[in-house]
């Protein structure tokens, strides 16, 4: 008995561990963390800054400062909220202070911009998002 249940526990933790990926590594997580930064400077930075401090090129335009995004986690109790930054830049959150979302939605903009059928294009913009997201959880103070 007791050797059919360890047989039995062995087989079940060998098909559970050929499910669990290996953790990515720090080159891997560069290589996102520098196509966030790309897609920032390319998306974000006329309004936020090339620092991300709220000081880009439009600032004097904009009826209200953005936000200096290197304090994501400080004024959220010292976690980075990931998800809520993740739909702010989508399009589905709410940015607090705007009266009218002046922020554009990269969602849309990004689906728009992709190729394919919108399965696809939805895909793509998502990377695009997580790119951006996983920058600016790196570049946090």
């Amino acid at each position: 008995m007791f050797c059919s249940l360890r047989a039995g526990l062995f087989i079940t933790f060998a098909a559970l561990t050929s499910y669990i990926q290996p953790l990515p590594t720090l080159a891997q997580q560069m290589e996102v963390v520098a196509a966030g930064e790309i897609e920032f400077q390319t998306s974000c930075a006329v309004c936020h800054g090339a620092d991300a401090r709220g000081q880009g090129i439009m600032t004097p335009h904009l009826t209200l400062q953005p936000t200096n995004l290197r304090h994501l986690a400080q004024a959220s109790g010292g976690k980075f909220p990931f998800w809520e930054v993740y739909r702010i830049v989508e399009g589905r959150g709410v940015v607090p202070g705007h009266g009218s979302r002046d922020m554009p939605i990269w969602g849309d903009r990004f689906r728009a911009g992709a190729g394919g059928d919108p399965k696809s294009a939805q895909t793509q913009a998502a990377g695009r998002i997580l790119s951006v997201v996983f920058y600016l959880e790196h570049i946090q103070e």
